[in-house]
């Protein structure tokens, strides 16, 4: 069968013929905790000519709950299956947290997806996975359930570092307190931010370092600052080095009236136009963004900048 490599619903795997190992979560960030879950499904499912599936959630559950102070996501929904099917997962399933959903019983949570997934085979979920009307489920409820309808159940123990857990919690802490390592070491991969370039107010080129702006708004917004990062143009292979500033910029802009915006400025030559996609990868956290006296402070503090990024970056 075509397995459609993007984001799904139920219905692509109703008709299929193989026997389904599903991973399932949140799965905000795809860390390496996450992916103690989910290759394994990816593996037991190669291994045994299957199909492997992820069901995650969009937008995160809490908003169902909370509303506006629900739990803001690290990565958007199109990032998060991208990276989902680059792990090798082959089927990504996105399901609105809505009420409906959230009123099947522990019980017969596993019943129901049996019936939207007829080949559902195994299920395999992180150790504290909760689920079920009022979150009352736990793994001895999936197993006894999973005994009951022939299906696997997979607990995997949580993946700490320096011995504490990895989550997303303490990546969206890491994130809003600038430390980029962290946040890298915990993603297993440098983050990242994805988007359309936008046309700015040229500021940068006049005082001779042009950006490149990327329209992007995060749930969960980094810290306000400068960045050494890297880039990747769409169509391009070459990544290039390079410093950005995400925030509101004070020094030209009422900062409490505008939008963040992720400003790139290239270390290298580098050639592109409006409306092509970017990929960027966060390095290193410089500096916090603040507000100059002048436009020329501004400009001197740049180029001292990007001083600093070429050192970090010397060597790759």
């Amino acid at each position: 069968m075509n397995l459609p490599l993007q984001v799904s619903d139920f219905n692509a795997l109703k008709e299929c013929d193989k026997p389904i190992h599903l991973a399932i979560g949140v799965f905000d960030g795809v860390h390496l905790g996450h992916l103690a879950v989910i290759e394994p499904a990816v593996s037991s499912a190669k291994d045994n000519s299957g199909v492997s599936a992820v069901l995650t959630f969009d937008p995160h559950p809490s908003r169902l709950f909370r509303g506006d102070a629900g739990t803001d996501l690290i990565m958007s929904l199109k990032t998060k299956v991208a990276r989902l099917h680059g792990i090798g997962v082959d089927v990504v399933i996105a399901k609105t947290f809505d009420e409906e959903f959230a009123s099947i019983s522990a019980d017969t949570f596993l019943s129901y997806l049996l019936e939207q997934l007829p080949m559902l085979k195994a299920v395999y979920v992180g150790e504290n996975f909760r689920f079920g009307q009022g979150r009352i489920g736990d793994i001895q409820t999936l197993i006894k359930s999973g005994s009951a309808l022939g299906i696997d159940v997979w607990s995997i123990d949580r993946i700490k570092q320096n011995g504490l857990p990895i989550s997303s919690t303490r990546i969206r802490e890491a994130l809003r307190e600038g430390q980029v390592n962290l946040v890298n070491g915990l993603l297993g991969y440098r983050y990242i931010s994805e988007g359309t370039l936008i046309q700015g107010a040229q500021l940068g080129t006049k005082i001779g370092f042009p950006t490149m702006n990327l329209l992007w708004s995060p749930e969960c917004k980094p810290r306000y600052g400068v960045y050494a990062v890297r880039f990747l143009i769409e169509g391009s292979e070459q990544w290039k080095k390079g410093i950005a500033n995400f925030g509101v910029r004070p020094t030209v802009t009422d900062g409490d009236a505008v939008e963040p915006l992720l400003e790139v400025h290239s270390l290298e030559d580098c050639k592109c136009s409006l409306n092509e996609s970017i990929r960027v990868e966060w390095v290193a956290f410089v500096r916090d963004e603040k507000q100059f006296d002048s436009v020329n402070a501004l400009k001197d503090q740049i180029s001292q900048d990007c001083q600093v990024v070429k050192s970090l970056m010397s060597n790759g």
